[in-house]
């Protein structure tokens, strides 16, 4: 059985970064199912999915990373073709990643600890994202 659905974020770009593992453990329960994956997918190309442990912290960490390796800024060729200035932005997302699977038994999603699952928006502007949510199981 797939049961999809979807989490709306608004977002501020620039490496913000949101827990949706409260959405996704309500998507499981909500599904029914007691076994099976967990997909989030973002659609768009300047946004990822990934885990982490989704401290203040960490969070910061995970932006100065970001601006070291991939900095906002530069001119990308991006730039020319489209006249904006979020080359950096698809070039993170690339990295990151739109989707992750997760696996769920006894209607729980098997993460660690101290393990969330988050969405990590690189735009340079905020925006409204949607998360599309896959269930995928048995009861």
């Amino acid at each position: 059985m797939i049961r999809t659905t979807s989490i709306e974020l608004t977002t501020r770009g620039h490496c913000d970064v949101h827990d949706i593992t409260p959405e996704l453990e309500r998507s499981v329960r909500d599904s029914g199912m007691a076994q099976g994956q967990v997909l989030a997918f973002v659609p768009g190309s300047t946004a990822g999915v990934t885990t982490v442990e989704f401290e203040p912290g960490l969070v910061r960490d995970l932006g100065e990373f970001f601006q070291r390796w991939i900095p906002e800024g530069p001119d990308y060729h991006h730039h020319a073709t489209w006249g904006d200035d979020n080359g950096s932005s698809h070039v993170r997302a690339a990295m990151l990643k739109p989707s992750l699977t997760i696996p769920f038994d006894n209607g729980r999603l098997l993460l660690g600890t101290w393990q969330q699952v988050v969405l990590v928006d690189f735009d340079t502007r905020g925006r409204r994202r949607t998360v599309v949510v896959q269930v995928t199981g048995e009861t």
